[in-house]
C-alpha cells in the first residue's frame, strides 16, 4: 500500500481543453481534448482533500483556465472558502486581445484572492498565440497593479526577429530563429519528455537497444507531492509522469497494489517490472527506444488500449502523439 506523504506544492488543472496544442505540453492539452471545466462540486471535494493532506496553496493551470472565466471564478472562490491560497493562475494570454475585458478579469480575480498571473512566453506557445499577447497582458497587469511573471521571459530574444502579431508555423520559426529551435528550446527548458514533449525526444534522440535502457530502479517519484497536479476529475497526477492518474482521495488513503498494478510495477520495480507486466498481457516491445521513459510511454499506451488498468487513460496517450509537425 503506497500512501502520499504530506502534500507540498501542486496545481489544479481546471480543464484539458486549450486553444493551443504546444509541442512541449506535458498534459497533451489541445482544442480537440474533451470539453469540460472543473465543477464547483469537484473543486469543493478537491479543496477539502488538499487541506486534509496538508496543502495550503496551489497554482491553477490547464489547458487554458481562461476559456471559462465564470468557471475559473467559481474554482477560485471555492478554494478561498477552504483557506487555500492561489499562488498564480497560468495563461497563454489568449484573452488579452480585448484590453477592457482583460482589465475587468483582473479586477474580478483580485476579489477572490488571486493576484498573480503566470503568462506563457516561448517559441512553442508562439506557434499558436501571437507573442504580442503575452507582452500586452503583462502591460495590462502593470497598469492595474496586478502581479505577473512571464514564463519564460528569457525566450523573448528568440522571438524578436519574428512578427509579433500572428502565430507562426514551425517552418517560419526555423527560418527566423534556428533550424533546430525545437531542440534548442526544449534543452533550454530542461524538459522532461513526457506527454506531447515525448515527440521531441523521438525526433532528436538516438534509439538504444531495449536491453540497455530497461532499469530496475524503482520510480518513487510517482508518489512525490512536489509539483504534482490534480485534474478537473479529482485525479492525482504524479509530477513528470503523465498518463498515470489515481483519484486523489485514494492516493491520500493508500494506493492498493492489486487495484493499480501498473503504478505498483513502476513504483517498486521501474521500467523493467512494467516490461514484464506488459509482456504478460501480450505487449511486444520494439527492439530499441530513445529512453526508458519512451519505452514506458508506449508500454502504457498499449496497455491503456488493450487492457483495463484503472490508472491508465488512453485519451492521454492518443493526444500526446497528436499535433507534432
Amino acid at each position: 500500500m503506497v500512501k502520499l506523504g504530506r502534500i507540498n506544492h501542486g496545481g489544479i488543472m481546471a480543464n484539458y481543453e486549450c486553444n493551443a496544442a504546444c509541442r512541449h505540453c506535458l498534459y497533451a492539452c489541445s482544442p480537440d481534448r474533451a470539453e469540460g471545466y472543473i465543477t464547483e462540486e469537484a473543486a469543493d471535494k478537491i479543496g477539502g482533500l488538499l487541506v486534509k493532506g496538508g496543502c495550503r496553496s496551489v497554482h491553477i493551470g490547464g489547458g487554458e483556465p481562461f476559456l471559462d472565466f465564470d468557471g475559473l471564478m467559481t474554482l477560485l472562490a471555492t478554494l478561498k472558502k477552504h483557506g487555500i491560497k492561489v499562488e498564480y493562475v497560468e495563461t497563454n494570454a489568449c484573452f488579452a486581445a480585448d484590453e477592457a475585458q482583460a482589465a475587468s478579469y483582473l479586477k474580478q480575480l483580485l476579489k477572490v484572492g488571486a493576484d498573480t498571473l503566470c503568462i506563457s512566453l516561448d517559441p512553442f506557445h508562439a506557434e499558436y498565440v501571437p507573442y504580442a499577447l503575452p507582452l500586452k497582458l503583462a502591460e495590462i497587469c502593470r497598469q492595474n497593479k496586478f502581479g505577473y511573471f512571464l514564463w519564460q521571459e528569457r525566450f523573448l530574444h528568440m522571438l524578436t526577429g519574428t512578427a509579433a502579431d500572428r502565430p507562426h508555423k514551425r517552418s517560419d520559426l526555423e527560418k527566423s530563429i534556428s533550424p533546430d529551435y525545437v531542440y534548442e528550446t526544449a534543452r533550454s527548458y530542461g524538459l522532461g519528455y513526457g506527454g506531447r514533449a515525448l515527440n521531441i525526444e523521438l525526433e532528436y534522440g538516438e534509439p538504444k537497444p531495449l536491453s540497455d535502457i530497461l532499469s530496475t530502479k524503482p520510480c518513487k517519484n510517482l508518489a512525490s507531492t512536489n509539483h504534482f497536479h490534480v485534474d478537473l476529475y479529482g485525479n492525482f497526477i504524479p509530477p513528470g509522469c503523465t498518463g498515470i492518474e489515481i483519484p486523489l482521495e485514494i492516493a491520500l488513503k493508500g494506493i492498493d497494489e492489486a487495484v493499480y498494478p501498473v503504478f505498483n510495477a513502476l513504483y517498486n520495480g521501474g521500467p523493467a517490472s512494467l516490461s514484464e507486466l506488459a509482456k504478460s498481457k501480450g505487449f511486444v516491445p520494439e527492439e530499441a527506444y530513445t529512453s526508458a521513459c519512451a519505452f514506458c510511454f508506449f508500454a502504457r499506451k498499449w496497455l491503456s488500449e488493450n487492457t483495463d488498468f484503472p490508472e491508465l487513460n488512453s485519451a492521454h496517450y492518443e493526444a500526446s502523439l497528436s499535433y507534432y509537425t
